[in-house]
């Protein structure tokens, strides 16, 4: 993912700062407990496709 790109994306919910997980391939937010997929290099920025944080997850943002 480009940094300057992370520099400038929020969550398009609640405009909240995201949490980059390259691991994952998503984008975190953890205020709605939401995870949006980067697919592609592309992050997939609806709210429609994103998934729903477990509890563990929302817990252990490590």
């Amino acid at each position: 993912m480009d940094k300057k790109l992370l520099s400038i994306l929020v969550c398009p919910v609640c405009k909240g700062p995201l949490i980059y997980k390259r691991e994952q391939a998503e984008l975190l937010c953890y205020a709605d407990a939401l995870a949006y997929p980067i697919r592609d290099d592309i992050p997939v920025m609806l709210e429609t496709e994103a998934r729903t944080l477990s509890a563990d997850e929302r817990e252990n943002r490590s």
